[in-house]
Order: structure tokens, then C-alpha cells, then sequence
């Protein structure tokens, strides 16, 4: 009996130093990992948002995908329609397609737009900042504590008056957002994206499935933001054309001084 307890108390022994060795062993691992600078250059970052419908969240794009170029413009017809408006008709080629477009815009956006209120952005505090895009003027206007200080031109898609239903609609999303994410090297220029699709989003495109107005496979897209234009693309901007995949775009000297008054949080209205 003493021969056994000894062997028993032996090899509890070596079980207990064993196990404190390969515990001190992967903590030592862990804290080198952690103390890598190579890991602290490269965090890995998921940005997800909840589907009020499904318990499955869906990753977030940050930046829209690459449209091709529109180029041979070319301005078909302008008529004033009587009812203050301008419209105007373009052609345009688009990757291999030739598109002929029809554009209505307020006759009072004709012109230059002449906004610009002295402001040091380095002193603003982005909190009481707030952007509201109209569609049907396609204006964007930049309000710092409730006075209009800037308005730019912005363009949108193909159908800039209706609201974004699906991904591939290629309509913007109407409704009330906040600057999630700033890319100041993007494929456009500049990016600020949009926290679409948020919980509002969500409810409308859940009630457009259940009421059969979009298929049940579709899904509710992303990577909606402000953005600029590819070079020599300003015109585009000045004509109203509908180039993009439902981001609001602007021209590029416009998005530089955009991106200097907006921060991370800063609330932007969209509607028609």
C-alpha cells in the first residue's frame, strides 16, 4: 500500500508540473503575439451589421465598387419644361453600352452655386455638423450649428428620385445616416461612407420582401457614401449625369473641402 500511494503522489506530481509548464508556455506565446509590432500594425477589423430579420449579421463594404468611365458625352436636347425646370437629354458610352439619359434639374442650379461662408475647419467641432442631400436639386448643403455654410452639385445613379430598395438598384438611400468610416486615398478621390444599411433601412427593406416588392433573395446592399470623380470627370458632376452605383458624388476640389469639415459620427439627411 505505501509502494502505490508513493506511485500515485509521483505521478500527480508530474501531472501538475506538466500542466503548469504548457500553461506558462502559452501564455508566454500569447504575450509575445500580442507584443508583436507587426500584429499591432495589422489589427483585424469586421465591421458588421445586425439584420433586424435574420440573427445572421452581414459584413459592411467600405468603399463602392469600381464603375467603368463615361466617356464620347454628348448633349442631345435642353428644353425648359415650364415648370422651372431644365431637361436635358445625353448620350454617353459606359463601358461597351451607349446610354441615352434624360436629366431634370432646377433651372436655379444652372449656375454656379455660390455658398461659402469663411470657416476654419481646424477649429470647427464636428459634432455640429450636419449634411442634408436633395435629390430633386441635387444639391448637398453643409450646415455648421444650423447655418447653411457650404452647397455643393452632387449627382447620383441612373434614377436619382427613387429611394434604395435592394443591392443593384443603384439608387441612394433616403433617410438619416452618420459618417461611419473617412477614406482620404480612395478610387473616387476621397470616401466617406454611410452607416446605410442601419436599423430604419433594415425595417423598409424587410417590408418590401414581405410584401413581394422585391424578390425574397435580394439583398439590401452597402458601401453608400460621399465621393469624388475620376480626373477630367467634373462635367459630369455640372450635367447631372447618373454615373453612380447610388453614392452621392461630387467634384473633386468639392469632396477635398468637404472632407475637411466632416468627422466620424457627423449626421447626414437624404431625401427627395
Amino acid at each position: 500500500m505505501p509502494k502505490i500511494f508513493f506511485h500515485k503522489h509521483l505521478l500527480t506530481t508530474i501531472l501538475l508540473v506538466l500542466g503548469l509548464f504548457m500553461s506558462h508556455n502559452s501564455w508566454s506565446q500569447a504575450y509575445r503575439i500580442s507584443d508583436n509590432p507587426e500584429v499591432k500594425k495589422k489589427p483585424l477589423v469586421v465591421k458588421t451589421v445586425a439584420n433586424s430579420q435574420d440573427t445572421a449579421a452581414a459584413p459592411v463594404a467600405e468603399e463602392p465598387k469600381k464603375v467603368p468611365e463615361i466617356k464620347n458625352l454628348k448633349i442631345i436636347s435642353e428644353i425648359d419644361d415650364g415648370k422651372g425646370n431644365f431637361v436635358r437629354t445625353v448620350q454617353y458610352n459606359k463601358g461597351s453600352m451607349r446610354v441615352t439619359e434624360t436629366i431634370i434639374k432646377p433651372k436655379s442650379l444652372i449656375a454656379p452655386l455660390s455658398l461659402k461662408v469663411p470657416i476654419n475647419p481646424d477649429t470647427m467641432d464636428k459634432r455640429q455638423v450636419q449634411l442634408v442631400v436633395d435629390k430633386t436639386a441635387y444639391m448637398l448643403k453643409v450646415f455648421y450649428r444650423k447655418r447653411a455654410i457650404r452647397a455643393y452639385k452632387v449627382t447620383f445613379g441612373p434614377q436619382p428620385k427613387q429611394d434604395k430598395c435592394m443591392e443593384g438598384d443603384r439608387c441612394t438611400p433616403e433617410g438619416s445616416f452618420t459618417i461611419t468610416n473617412l477614406n482620404p486615398k480612395s478610387m473616387y478621390n476621397k470616401f466617406m461612407l454611410f452607416s446605410y444599411p442601419n436599423e430604419a433601412s433594415w425595417a423598409k427593406f424587410n417590408e418590401l420582401k414581405r410584401n413581394g416588392k422585391i424578390p425574397a433573395s435580394a439583398r439590401i446592399g452597402g458601401a453608400v457614401g460621399i465621393h469624388g470623380i475620376w480626373r477630367g470627370g467634373d462635367e459630369l458632376i455640372d450635367l447631372g449625369v447618373g454615373w453612380t452605383d447610388g453614392c452621392v458624388a461630387l467634384k473633386n476640389k468639392d469632396v477635398d473641402e468637404l472632407f475637411t469639415l466632416v468627422g466620424i459620427g457627423t449626421k447626414v439627411i437624404i431625401k427627395q
